[in-house]
């Protein structure tokens, strides 16, 4: 195809790499079948990282590569690439590679919502979720009734650029392009109309290891410019973070929706009704602590400290922090409801016992009474 070939104008080549996680069911079966739509599930893998110490550890989902589609884009003919992981937590992350080559950052603007010739980006991904949620659906426990809304994030991969030869410096080459890289990560065409203060909030969040290599993290975008071979291991750590954040988006319309029904049902509600709402809270409590535990380990990057300043630095972009802590305090509030409710019920019992005692003691007494009589 024409569209692979070299464009001699282009001074920068890379990858946009596309997120999409979605929580399709309350919890998945360890046990998965051997292949999916056609094509054979594996074990997620990711190589030792060059920087040390080199013994890594990870979570390891399912994941199933599609084989490659060719596509009209923005600037002519792509070919992308998609695989999907598949976590037991009742999420699935689709994970999409566009190939790119532009003559400056603020051509990729145009790669935030992409657009085909006749349908998008995002409309393909949901459909091919629906897809892999309707084939796993025999491996699913407590599915959710519909696709929950996807959360999507955009990584731009970018190889180091050359500048007449000189050797790339990420720091210098960060200062010179800042303004530029904040209208990439906010969308934005003309860069220049953003204020100082904004770019240096986009921007604000950057590491290096290398001289070479940069993590720019903003909240709706990232920028990784290094190695094509060294991408796979930040974006690992960036789709760890987007996955969770989609966890937790769902643990919390849960709770809320549990709560909201569980306010509704105390009001007049009988005593089998109690007793059926103090069983279900108490199966919630303990479910959501297993589920926090297994949704907390995929985060685990043991032996490699620059993915895990990847991994932090995205979490407090995403706020993860304070989303768990939200979790937290409604699982806190179905604790204390599910206490209260366990009291009340518990009280409940006394009070009928204390009656049955008293009744039984004045029938003893009508009895010794009409004994008596006779």
């Amino acid at each position: 195809m024409e569209a692979n070939l070299p464009d001699p104008t282009a001074r920068l080549r890379g990858e946009v790499v596309y997120f999409f996680a979605y929580d399709i069911a309350y919890e998945l079966s360890r046990e998965l079948p051997t292949s999916l739509m056609g094509h054979r599930i594996s074990e997620y893998r990711l190589d030792a990282s060059k920087r040390n110490p080199k013994h890594l550890v990870f979570y390891r989902p399912r994941m199933i590569r599609l084989p490659p589609e060719d596509r009209v884009g923005p600037h002519g003919s792509i070919q992308i690439r998609i695989e999907t992981k598949i976590l037991p937590i009742g999420a699935i992350s689709i994970r999409v590679r566009v190939p790119f080559e532009v003559a400056e950052l603020a051509d990729l603007v145009a790669y935030h919502d992409l657009r085909f010739h006749q349908t998008t980006l995002d409309q393909e991904v949901r459909d091919l979720a629906e897809k892999l949620r309707s084939e796993l659906a025999p491996w699913v426990l407590r599915s959710n009734e519909c696709l929950s809304e996807e959360e999507a994030y955009t990584v731009f991969c970018l190889q180091p650029p050359t500048d007449n030869g000189a050797p790339f410096r990420s720091e210098s080459w960060m200062a010179k392009h800042r303004e530029a890289i904040a209208g990439l990560l906010n969308q934005e065409n003309d860069p220049a109309c953003l204020s100082g203060q904004e770019i240096h909030e986009s921007t604000s969040r950057h590491i290096s290891y290398y001289q070479h290599d940069l993590a720019v993290i903003d909240w709706d975008a990232a920028l990784l410019v290094d190695t094509p071979s060294e991408w796979e291991e930040c974006l690992y750590a960036i789709e760890v973070a987007n996955l969770q954040l989609a966890e937790l988006e769902a643990y919390d319309r849960h709770l809320d929706l549990v709560l909201e029904r569980s306010y509704r049902d105390l009001a007049g509600a009988p005593m089998r009704t109690r007793k059926a709402l103090i069983t279900g809270l108490r199966e919630l409590r303990i479910d959501m602590a297993r589920f926090s535990d297994e949704l907390s380990n995929i985060n685990k990057f043991l032996g490699d400290w620059h993915l895990a300043r990847i991994y932090e630095t995205t979490a407090r972009r995403f706020h993860l922090a304070d989303w768990k802590k939200g979790v937290e305090e409604k699982l806190k509030t179905v604790g204390e409801l599910h206490e209260l409710l366990k009291s009340d019920h518990a009280n409940r019992w006394m009070m009928a016992l204390e009656i049955t005692i008293v009744l039984l003691f004045i029938l003893d007494v009508v009895l010794l009474i009409l004994g008596g009589k006779k």
